[in-house]
Order: structure tokens, then C-alpha cells, then sequence
């Protein structure tokens, strides 16, 4: 008898854990569909290429010729979340990067007074569409529209032509590597693969910790099975990614790019401003409702100006990057950067309304237009098919965005 009544209570644990396996999955649904995406994809260009785009060294030139979409799509999930956009960035992007190689040229300015230099520049210009959009009342889509022209009529009169860049300390940003201090292990740079097994030792020390603080504070926590699934997956992946990129490179340098490390840091910065901060918090809440946002007593006009503050800088940043890795200064630098970000935003999860997005699904969001990139300049597609690929993809990722809230509805 008490045989039978264990038997009975161990098939009700087990469904009631395959059953909660199967809430947590489809309630975020949309959230893991992202990454599947992700993977979904580089397996087709691994398919399309022959196998070349997993190859290491196209692994890393993934990260440093597509930094740019990184970095601009952290600010511009911020701009979206808050029910704006931002049409200028590109323009803005080849401002900068003009007037940084214009300085190094022309007034003898240093690597490090220059990347200073287009850091305040990004303020500025963060400071000057900020005020139209918070204070005047100029919607956002109208002053980045006018944004774009300004900034592009002025990288054109900055940047001529073309100005070339002399600085290698200033180039190593974008094509270096952070030095092998471990030496190699196995042929494969070893302070990669420490900061490797040190990653995938935090995010398993993560994903418990969130559990056992859910369960302590009385709150549903996600069912073990998929806590040790999610743990298995993240192991595969950031072991794989480790192996790549410690055997990129040559014998005297590889491993892991500077860029790569920007962009870590900047991720890393940004979640927790938008997890952890006030700031965060009353972003998503203009975004959500502004009018209750009024009502509970946010100043609203101040987190739109810090919104376009902060989409200045990070384009800076991405300005940074850019004249890093193309070596020289160019009026057409920047060409449709705003698009790519916007669409790594929208792919990602960022809703069209605002209010909804996370920085993990914008990241996976330029990573998959980085595979798009990556990928067809591999097969050598031509431009205008790179072109319609990236709008049919936009479009997609919005069309989703709106089914989805209509079958909530």
C-alpha cells in the first residue's frame, strides 16, 4: 500500500515538474525563440559558406567589423524602450570619427586626447537633440531626421574626401588582441581559456543563486530540470565560443579582442543600469505609460534628455571603433548604421510601442545582423541583396512584435 502511494506521489512530482518545465517555456517563449534564431541562422551561413564562417579567425572578424551594431544597439534599445528613435546615428558616427582624425592630423592631438575629444563630441551631440526632444517638444523622428542631414553636411565638410589614420595605438582598438599573458596550452591561447572556465563558472553560479533567492523570498522559481538544461546549454555555448576565438589569431597574437571587451563592459554597464538603477526603472516606465509615469511623479522630460545624452555617447564610442578599424575618415562612413541598430532592437525583442525590451536580446539581436553581414560578405552577395535581406528582416521582426500582442489581446 505505502508503495503504491509513493509510486503515485513520485508521477505527481513528475508531472507537475514536466508541467512547470512547459510554463517557464512557453512563457518565454518569445525570449528563447530569440537565441534559437541566433543559432538557427549562423547554422544556415555555416551551411552557405562551406563551413568558412565558424572558421576562427571569421569568428572574431564577426565581433571587430561588426562592433559598431553592438554598441549602437545598446542605445538604441534605450531610445526605443522610451517610444523614440534615432535616425542619426550613422551621420553622427562619421561626424565624430572625422573630427577625431582631423585632430590626430591636423592639431598633433595624441590617441588618448582624441578618443577624449570625440567622447565630449558624443555628449554634445547627445546634449543638443536631447534638448529639442525633451524640452521644445520636437518629436524625436524629426530632430534625428534633421539630425541626420546636419551631422552628414557636416562629416562631409570635416572629413573631405578622405583623412587617413597614422596612430597605431589608436588602430590597435579594433584589430588587437588583449595580450597572452598565460602563454599557449594545447596550441590554444591560455588567457582565453581562463576567462572561458571562469564564465561559464559564473553563469552556473548565477542561474542557482537566482533560484535560491526566488524560493527564499516565496516567489515561483524556474523548475531545477530546466535550471540544469539552461546551465548544459550556456556550458556548449561559451565553451564553443572559447575554443574559437583561443584558436584564432597566429602564434604571436589572438585570442580575445579589445573590441570584444568594450562591448562586454558596456553590456555588462547597461544591464545593470537598466535592471538595477532608477534611471532603468523610469525608462521602462515612460516607455510603458507615460501619462501614469506623469502621474507617479517621474520627470519625464529629464529621461528623454538622459536617454539622447546616452545615445550620444555610445555613438562616440562607435565612432571610436569605426575609424579604428577603417584606418581612415570618410564623409560616407556610417551609411545606414541607425538601420542595423534599429534592427537588432526590434529583432530582439524591443516592441515598436516602447517599454518592452532587455540588452541580452539586443545583443542577440546585432549578433544575428552581425551573421547576416559576416555571412553574405563571405558568399559575396551582392550590396542590394544584403540590402533587401536586412529589410525583410526588419519587417518580419516587427510584423511578430504586433501578432504577438494581438493574439494576447
Amino acid at each position: 500500500m505505502s508503495t503504491t502511494i509513493e509510486s503515485v506521489r513520485g508521477k505527481a512530482q513528475a508531472d507537475g515538474q514536466v508541467a512547470s518545465l512547459r510554463s517557464t517555456l512557453l512563457g518565454n517563449a518569445r525570449q528563447y525563440g530569440i537565441y534559437l534564431a541566433l543559432v538557427v541562422v549562423i547554422l544556415i551561413f555555416e551551411v552557405l559558406t562551406g563551413g568558412r564562417l565558424l572558421f576562427p579567425n571569421n569568428f572574431v572578424a564577426l565581433f571587430q567589423q561588426n562592433a559598431y551594431v553592438l554598441v549602437l544597439a545598446i542605445g538604441m534599445l534605450m531610445v526605443i524602450i522610451g517610444t523614440h528613435i534615432d535616425l542619426s546615428v550613422g551621420s553622427v558616427v562619421a561626424f565624430i570619427g572625422g573630427m577625431g582624425a582631423f585632430a590626430m592630423k591636423n592639431w598633433g592631438l595624441n590617441w588618448v586626447a582624441a578618443i577624449a575629444l570625440m567622447l565630449v563630441l558624443g555628449l554634445i551631440v547627445g546634449i543638443w537633440q536631447g534638448f529639442w526632444v525633451a524640452y521644445v517638444g520636437v518629436p524625436a523622428f524629426v530632430t534625428t531626421l534633421g539630425g541626420m542631414l546636419v551631422f552628414r553636411g557636416l562629416a562631409t565638410v570635416v572629413a573631405g574626401e578622405s583623412i587617413p589614420l597614422r596612430s597605431k595605438e589608436f588602430r590597435a582598438i579594433s584589430k588587437d588582441f588583449l595580450p597572452n599573458i598565460f602563454g599557449f596550452w594545447f596550441g590554444l591561447d591560455g588567457l582565453t581559456l581562463v576567462v572561458g572556465a571562469v564564465s561559464i563558472a559564473l553563469v552556473v553560479f548565477m542561474q542557482f543563486r537566482r533560484r535560491s533567492r526566488s524560493l527564499r523570498a516565496g516567489l515561483q522559481a524556474e523548475p531545477m530540470s530546466w535550471v540544469i538544461i539552461k546551465c548544459v546549454l550556456s556550458t556548449l555555448a561559451i565553451g564553443f565560443v572559447t575554443y574559437l576565438l583561443a584558436s584564432s589569431g597566429n602564434e604571436t597574437q589572438g585570442g580575445i579582442p579589445i573590441v570584444l571587451v568594450i562591448i562586454g563592459i558596456l553590456v555588462g554597464i547597461y544591464w545593470f543600469v537598466l535592471n538595477r538603477m532608477v534611471l532603468g526603472r523610469d525608462i521602462y516606465a515612460v516607455g510603458g505609460n507615460r501619462k501614469a509615469a506623469v502621474l507617479s511623479g517621474i520627470d519625464t522630460r529629464k529621461v528623454d534628455f538622459k536617454i539622447f545624452l546616452n545615445m550620444g555617447l555610445l555613438a562616440a564610442v562607435a565612432a571610436i571603433i569605426t575609424l579604428s578599424r577603417l584606418a581612415s575618415a570618410t564623409a560616407q562612413t556610417g551609411m545606414e548604421f541607425e538601420m542595423d541598430a534599429i534592427a537588432a532592437c526590434f529583432i530582439g525583442g524591443a516592441a515598436v510601442a516602447g517599454g518592452v525590451g532587455t540588452i541580452p536580446g539586443a545583443m542577440v539581436g546585432a549578433l544575428i545582423m552581425g551573421v547576416l553581414n559576416q555571412g553574405l560578405s563571405i558568399m559575396g552577395a551582392d550590396a542590394a541583396i544584403v540590402k533587401i535581406i536586412k529589410g525583410l528582416v526588419v519587417i518580419v521582426a516587427v510584423a511578430y512584435d504586433l501578432v504577438s500582442k494581438h493574439r494576447k489581446k
